[in-house]
């Protein structure tokens, strides 16, 4: 059984969005973070992590010194380690689903964050995500683990995508029809 549910693609193919709207749909207790852009008009400038209970942070930005780096931004591992992964730890004890937003680079710089994902997937939590579609050997470590499921998103199968997580989530409850109206729960 499918354990853990990972979207992959091209950079600002939607695998955020998608996500965020498909939760939307359902009354679940998740828990976890999203990564999202900072920008200053129209460049971007970085990214900040938001917990799914609101607290952000700035996880990477171009006016952060390095190491660690990325491209031009400088990776804030402190923030990462005092912000997200505290809410994946309380995700795995407390809610019914863990949204990891994403597994990257500039994520993967820190060891207790891999460690909180290989704890989310043993655990057999249900798990929702982004993976970066580059190869990365510990990325790809957790892409092929025993209940895990990429799944790439490109332009031409969003809605099949859309499709898929909202039938997982109403497997991991024991719902058959893939009607969302019947997809509420508690």
């Amino acid at each position: 059984m499918t354990n853990a549910l990972l979207l992959t693609g091209a950079p600002g193919s939607g695998k955020t969005t998608i996500i965020r709207e498909e939760l939307s749909q359902f009354n679940l207790s998740a828990g976890g973070f999203y990564t999202e852009e900072l920008r200053k008009g129209t460049t971007r400038t970085g990214f900040k992590i938001t917990t799914l209970d609101g607290t952000s942070a700035t996880l990477a930005h171009v006016d952060i010194d390095g190491p660690p780096r990325v491209g031009k931004y400088g990776v804030d591992l402190k923030s990462l380690e005092q912000i997200g992964v505290p809410a994946l730890h309380n995700a795995i004890k407390n809610r019914d689903l863990v949204i990891v937003d994403e597994i990257g680079k500039m994520e993967l710089f820190s060891d207790s964050f891999q460690k909180a994902v290989m704890e989310i997937v043993e655990s057999g939590k249900p798990l929702l995500g982004t993976v970066m579609l580059k190869s990365h050997p510990w990325a790809d470590k957790v892409k092929e683990l025993n209940g895990v499921e990429i799944i790439s998103l490109d332009k031409t199968n969003r809605e099949n995508v859309r499709q898929r997580i909202v039938n997982w989530i109403g497997s991991i409850y024991g719902i058959e029809s893939p009607d969302k109206t019947q997809y509420m729960f508690t």
